[in-house]
């Protein structure tokens, strides 16, 4: 069995490494804050890799720090068993890898460059009224559900785009202001020329969980809010469909939809948002 923890996180730290944290104390390993599972030998296998990384470790140092000389296990079947699952928590592969690497005959090498962090000292929880970064904070969510609802708004733009193009004769109903004028049909075709490339991009991103998503999405939020607000008006493209009531409650609805998003961004990704 694995050595004990003060064996070999001798290191009191954190160790960051791409959108991955290694808490050595709490054994803990984290994805932007959230935790993934590893159980305690790989674990231990992945924190010597770290406090050597850019080194080679032989598989033989691997056995006498975890595996005791009285200790009786199929020490190649475990330290494979070990490398395999750390590879597959950390999406990493052995034909390209980009954290662990295997040296044939020698042993294994930690690739990306770790930053050691000590641990800071616990902070009493207490919100005090005149904190405003500690009163707005978020409650904890499932990040499976709030990609998904961010995603799903994206397909629902999508639909306003296209529903708007394939009818954009429609378009006059909402231009009431200015009859007869091309500029709200105007408005409508860039909008939506420029709107559908920017949500293929939000939505491939959060399906493929991007780790900058928040960081992207907070620098492009203000020219994206004056988008969806534009946007907000499209119930009214289908006006004599479901009248000037509904219509105007879906706009009312639509328009906190981009503040919508920006929360469902920060609760997905805490760590690349902080300064949101």
């Amino acid at each position: 069995m694995p050595a004990p923890p003060s064996e070999i996180a001798r290191k009191p730290a954190i160790a960051r490494f791409g959108v991955f944290e290694a808490d050595l104390d709490a054994r803990e390993l984290r994805k932007q804050g959230r935790r993934l599972r590893l159980q305690d030998q790989p674990f231990a296998v992945l924190a010597i890799l770290l406090e050597h990384s850019g080194n080679v470790i032989s598989r033989e140092d691997l056995r006498q720090k975890l595996w005791p000389a009285d200790t009786f296990v199929d020490f190649d079947h475990s330290l494979n068993t070990a490398v395999n699952k750390i590879r597959e928590t950390l999406g990493d592969s052995a034909s390209s890898p980009r954290f662990v690497e295997t040296m044939a005959r020698r042993g294994y090498r930690f690739l990306a460059e770790v930053r050691w962090e000590a641990r800071s000292a616990p902070q009493p929880a207490i919100i005090q009224a005149n904190d405003p970064a500690r009163v707005q904070e978020l409650p904890p969510a499932h990040r499976g559900l709030t990609r998904s609802l961010f995603a799903l708004i994206q397909i629902m733009y999508l639909v306003f785009y296209v529903e708007a193009l394939f009818h954009w004769r429609s378009v006059d109903q909402v231009s009431w202001a200015d009859a007869g004028s091309p500029l709200i049909l105007i408005l409508v075709l860039v909008t939506a020329g420029v709107g559908i490339p920017v949500r293929f991009y939000l939505l491939s991103a959060a399906g493929f969980d991007y780790a900058l998503l928040g960081e992207k999405f907070r620098k492009i939020f203000v020219p994206l809010l004056t988008l969806d607000e534009l946007w907000a008006i499209a119930p009214f493209l289908i006006l004599d469909r479901i009248g000037f009531g509904p219509a105007f409650a879906a706009t009312a609805a639509l328009l906190y939809v981009p503040f919508a998003e920006r929360t469902l961004v920060r609760m997905a990704y805490r760590c690349s948002n902080k300064t949101s």
